[in-house]
């Protein structure tokens, strides 16, 4: 059996070295959330102070170690722009690929804004039009986000939070039951493509455990990918690094360094920006533009998930 050690990435992007400071300080705390919501759910089958010690002890040297230690000048702005003449051949192998899902992977055709609007005249968070407007521009920021956590942001109480939530997975399902569910074209053959040569999928998203398992069934994604992951099932939802970390540590995969993190929000961008993946790719196919993504930390940003394989090297094509 011939043995696949992952798609080499055909170049790396120099950052600042305050960027790099950051974002391992960053990691490190952000695994302290992750490990304690795995001790959380694991309780009582053996897990160790002494292992999520190891495991962030692992992971923070991987990080000092990492490619992502920059070589170009010291600065301060956090901000300068980045084009594909800061990228340079690096033997850094990919191992694993974290996909955002509605807007990157799965179609969304606006079933998300429409579910957060039904939710919010069912759960009566927006009684007048004004306050409706003012609501769904703040989901249009958000978006990627924990569903939950953005009900915080629009609620008085935990309680009206949960009550929001369920409404809000209640009518997507509706919606989704309604007019069904698609894929972004050609993510179905990418995830046979990065399996086929060794690569690692994760899918990660902002809904519930439920609605994520309806999609990827509705998809017939269940064989097609290595985990799946919602925010209560590691520690907290984007911009922060626990999904991406958790999917790291879920799938085995050696360092941060040989993660790419890929989604259509600004959200997902943070996420993978913190978590200090090789790679941070944004898509033209949901709710954020390209200069969005791009101020978010996208380190390239591509048409859709199509090209996704091009750009990681995978086909004689590659992206200019």
């Amino acid at each position: 059996m011939t043995e696949c050690h992952g798609a080499q990435l055909p170049w790396r992007v120099h950052l600042p070295a305050t960027r790099v400071a950051l974002a391992v300080g960053v990691v490190c705390l952000a695994l302290q959330n992750v490990l304690a919501a795995l001790a959380s759910a694991t309780t009582g089958i053996g897990v160790t102070t002494g292992l999520g010690e190891h495991v962030i002890s692992t992971v923070c040297d991987h990080l000092s170690e990492r490619h992502f230690m920059s070589t170009a000048p010291l600065s301060p702005d956090l901000d300068s722009d980045l084009d594909l003449d800061d990228f340079e051949p690096d033997d850094v192998e990919v191992e694993l690929v974290v996909f955002d899902m509605a807007g990157t992977t799965v179609s969304d055709n606006g079933l998300v804004e429409r579910a957060f609007v039904l939710a919010a005249q069912r759960s009566g968070i927006a009684d007048t039009a004004d306050a409706l407007e003012e609501a769904v521009a703040f989901v249009r920021e958000t978006m990627g986000q924990s569903k939950l956590d953005v009900f915080r942001e629009l609620t008085d109480s935990e309680e009206d939070a949960l009550a929001a939530t369920e409404a809000f997975e209640t009518a997507y399902g509706e919606l989704v039951d309604r007019v069904g569910v698609s894929a972004i074209d050609g993510t179905s053959d990418l995830f046979q493509e990065l399996r086929d040569n060794g690569l690692k999928i994760a899918l990660v998203t902002g809904f519930s455990r439920a609605t994520q398992d309806t999609l990827i069934d509705a998809l017939g994604w269940s064989d097609l990918i290595d985990v799946s992951l919602c925010p209560a099932e590691a520690g907290r939802g984007r911009p922060y690094p626990d999904l991406p970390l958790t999917a790291l540590l879920r799938t085995g995969t050696s360092s941060v360094a040989a993660m790419v993190v890929v989604g259509d929000t600004a959200s997902d961008m943070l996420s993978g920006l913190s978590a200090g993946a090789g790679l941070v790719v944004g898509v033209r196919t949901g709710t954020h533009d390209t200069e969005t993504l791009e101020d978010a930390g996208a380190d390239v940003v591509i048409d859709s998930v199509a090209d996704l394989a091009e750009l990681l090297g995978l086909r004689e094509e590659t992206i200019e």
